[in-house]
C-alpha cells in the first residue's frame, strides 16, 4: 500500500510541475502577443486561461493597472499544493512502508 500512496504522491508531483511550467510558458507568451492561431499558443490558453478566468472572478484585484495577477496566484496555489498535498502523501507513504504512527 505504502508504494501506491508514494507512486501517487510522485505522479502528482510530475502533473503539478508540468503545470507550473506551462502557466509560466503562458504568462511569459503573453507579454509578446504571439499569433493566436499557432497550436502550442492555443494548447497553452486552452490549458491555463480557464484557471486564470476563476481566479480573476474570485479576486476583483487579480489584474491591477494591465498587470494580471493571476498566474502569480496560480504559482502560489501550485507551490502550496505541492509542498501540503505531496509532502503529507509521501509521509504517509514512509509511515505506512515503516509500520510506524504518522508523526
Amino acid at each position: 500500500m505504502d508504494l501506491i500512496v508514494r507512486a501517487v504522491a510522485v505522479v502528482l508531483s510530475y502533473a503539478l510541475s508540468a503545470y507550473f511550467w506551462i502557466v509560466i510558458i503562458s504568462a511569459l507568451l503573453s507579454w509578446v502577443n504571439p499569433d493566436p492561431y499557432n497550436p502550442v499558443v492555443r494548447f497553452l490558453r486552452g490549458v491555463t486561461e480557464p484557471v486564470f478566468y476563476k481566479i480573476r472572478r474570485w479576486i476583483p484585484f487579480a489584474v491591477v493597472g494591465g498587470f494580471d495577477l493571476s498566474p502569480i496566484v496560480v504559482i502560489l496555489a501550485i507551490k502550496v499544493c505541492e509542498i501540503v498535498v505531496v509532502g503529507n502523501l509521501m509521509r504517509l507513504s514512509y509511515s505506512i512502508g515503516s509500520g510506524g504512527p504518522l508523526m
